[in-house]
């Protein structure tokens, strides 16, 4: 059973026991979200990035979702790519055709790769293009604060050094303002070669969800989402903080293991025997960062 609170600044915490309780979780939302989207705009525009991350929505090709999602009004975006061939081990369009397109009925001409035979700067220059076609469309919403897209959905996974998309700790894309998509020839992961979505592209989504499991990245959840002081690296995943939309964390038990509110220490329960919270076991009750936010259990 998942437990859920909303931190007073960094969006709603899922936290799951198991990892398989996260991936159903995980297709649950996506699903309502995309039935959401098509009754409100007759459209889902998701973005995706790579990783693990296709591996934890793999439930979505199964029943009851293969049928009950309407795969044929999804338009398919990357967040980030790495510039190689479609075919190569490190395209994540190689990986979500091969754990998901391929297996639901999306429509080939609503999954936007990008160019793989250009430069990364040329590549990220013409994917721009593409989302900018894709909002006069009006297949991609817009914000309504700025220019940006507005993507029904973002979303990202999370490495242990705390980059989101291909925006890495410390790397002056950060402080893109300008350009929706922009490119990097010297990441720090391989390969070296990556386009990706900006900041203010992922913080205009309607949308973004944040998925992360492994005891290997708790300690950059912690700093993610805890309130850790002036003097700790302020990592790019705790720069995604949507202006207008919603922040949902998918957790599972090791990942959220180092957070400051342990939703997995003691509970605390009301006279009738039914839990109403929980007890810090860092910082006594609650946490400043959850005042007023209680953890509860999600059936």
């Amino acid at each position: 059973m998942a437990l859920v609170g909303v931190h007073r600044d960094r969006g709603e915490l899922r936290i799951h026991e198991s990892l398989e309780e996260l991936i159903t979780d995980l297709a649950d939302y996506i699903a309502e979200l995309s039935e959401a989207s098509v009754k409100e705009r007759g459209v889902f525009a998701i973005a995706l990035s790579g990783g693990s991350l296709i591996g934890l929505m793999g439930k979505l090709c199964e029943a009851p979702y293969n049928k009950t999602v309407d795969w044929a009004k999804w338009y398919i975006f990357w967040a980030d790519e790495r510039v190689v061939a479609k075919n190569h081990a490190d395209s994540n369009y190689k990986l979500a055709k091969d754990g998901l397109l391929s297996k639901v009925p999306i429509v080939p001409s609503h999954v936007h790769s990008i160019n793989d035979s250009v430069s990364a700067e040329q590549a990220a220059d013409d994917y721009g293009f593409v989302i900018r076609q894709s909002v006069k469309t009006r297949m991609v919403s817009v914000s309504d604060i700025c220019d940006c897209p507005k993507f029904d959905l973002i979303l990202l996974g999370m490495g242990s050094d705390g980059h989101v998309a291909s925006l890495f700790p410390n790397h002056s894309l950060l402080e893109e303002k300008d350009e929706w998509v922009t490119f990097i020839t010297d990441s720090p992961k391989p390969p070296p070669e990556r386009i990706t979505f900006t900041l203010p592209v992922i913080n205009s989504a309607s949308n973004v969800a944040v998925v992360v499991t492994g005891e290997s990245k708790a300690e950059a959840v912690h700093l993610a989402i805890d309130d850790v002081g002036p003097d700790c690296p302020v990592l790019p995943s705790r720069m995604v903080q949507p202006t207008k939309g919603k922040l949902v964390w998918f957790l599972d038990k090791p990942a959220a293991s180092k957070l400051c509110d342990d939703p997995f220490c003691n509970k605390r329960y009301s006279s009738d025997g039914k839990a109403r919270g929980l007890e810090c076991r860092r910082a006594g009750p609650l946490c400043s960062s959850y005042s007023g936010h209680l953890f509860h259990e999600m059936k």
